[in-house]
């Protein structure tokens, strides 16, 4: 792996050695195999590995070419991109990063993500701004990508779908909200996320919001997917929803998010600006917003990333004697975001990512303890 150079904002990698980053292109359009190299060409810290027209014939040129980074197209004859994942995780493990036109279906995005993709990217519309946004959203993402620690990539096993009829019955018993758990993650997070609340037991008296790095224009289509998946119940997160026990409120970090009281005193998420708040650190925010509301029944949790966003979110909560967790560095697919904040002394709890679900619920047991007592 190597090694990053990190910075303050969006761009953080920076290739510190003489050797470029090796791009595979998969795609079945020549169009594609001709554009996406003609986005990466102006970078000089990425060069073009070679190209395939389809999964299996991109599994037998990375075992040949060894790309550092594999970009990846979903709907392919032979073999499509979701069976290529699988094949090339077990036999050929590399960073992925797919470019796909299905950015609009869910089942696609969330089974990707699930996989252990490090992200999921709609390809560009035909027009001039889009083409450019895209352009260098890929070549950030295909830097960040040749900085993974790939051997700590999973997919996530899930045990069944949850029916609406199941989840009535067995699963929502109207319980308090008294806690709320806020969890920050950026680059390659959702995988990480889908497993913690995969574990994490709906019944506590908490809401969930996440944030982290995943294009809007697909997070309602993932939410959707997730919600089928997991207990919890799985909401996009959107201006003005009040919180409600049993739910988890996904969110973009391209968007600034806050927890907030409304005119009638009832919880809510807001979103937008505030001045108090640069863009670049959106995890600050809505740690930061989570524990004036909520105070000691605040729970922050730090997961995979890049950046030293949510470091001075954990202060804050650990300021109103809330409880800050973060995943184990050495579990991470990116260690920089938690080892960061642990760095700076704001962690209370350092937990593997199998224990992570459990954790939370003792300390949300432990809580209502005291009070009771």
């Amino acid at each position: 792996m190597r090694e990053p150079y990190l910075c303050r904002g969006r761009d953080i990698f920076t290739v510190t050695d003489n050797a470029k980053i090796k791009v595979l292109v998969v795609d079945d359009a020549a169009f594609m195999r001709k554009a996406v190299p003609q986005m990466l060409a102006a970078d000089p810290g990425i060069e073009l590995a070679g190209s395939a027209q389809n999964g299996l014939e991109a599994l037998k040129k990375i075992r040949i070419l060894q790309p550092d980074v594999v970009t990846l197209d979903i709907d392919m004859p032979i073999m499509d991109g979701l069976t290529a994942i699988k094949h090339i995780m077990i036999k050929a493990p590399v960073p992925i990063v797919v470019l796909s036109s299905m950015f609009t279906d869910g089942a696609v995005t969330f089974e990707a993500l699930r996989l252990g993709v490090m992200d999921f990217l709609p390809k560009p519309s035909g027009n001039a701004p889009d083409i450019e946004k895209t352009k260098q959203h890929l070549t950030d993402r295909i830097k960040m990508a040749s900085f993974m620690e790939i051997g700590n990539v999973r997919r996530v096993r899930l045990p069944k779908k949850w029916s609406a009829k199941e989840r009535l019955e067995n699963l929502y018993r109207f319980y308090p909200l008294e806690y709320l758990i806020v969890i920050g993650t950026t680059v390659a997070g959702p995988n990480t996320v889908i497993r913690l609340l995969s574990r994490l037991s709906p019944t506590i008296p908490a809401a969930v919001i996440v944030m982290q790095d995943i294009s809007s224009k697909i997070l309602s289509a993932f939410a959707d997917q997730f919600n089928r998946h997991v207990t919890w119940r799985i909401e996009a997160a959107r201006d003005g929803l009040l919180l409600e026990q049993g739910t988890c409120y996904i969110s973009s970090n391209e968007h600034a998010l806050r927890v907030r009281l409304n005119e009638k005193g009832d919880i809510c998420l807001s979103m937008g600006e505030d001045k108090r708040f640069e863009r670049t650190n959106p995890l600050n925010l809505l740690f930061s917003s989570a524990a004036e509301i909520f105070h000691q029944n605040t729970v922050g949790v730090l997961l995979s990333g890049v950046g030293d966003d949510g470091a001075e979110g954990f202060a804050a909560i650990k300021k109103q004697g809330g409880v800050t967790l973060a995943k184990d560095t050495r579990c991470c697919v990116f260690p920089n975001l938690t080892d960061n904040a642990v760095r700076k002394g704001v962690v209370d709890i350092i937990s593997d990512d199998h224990k992570l679900a459990g954790m939370i619920e003792s300390l949300v047991a432990s809580q209502l303890n005291d009070t009771a007592l």
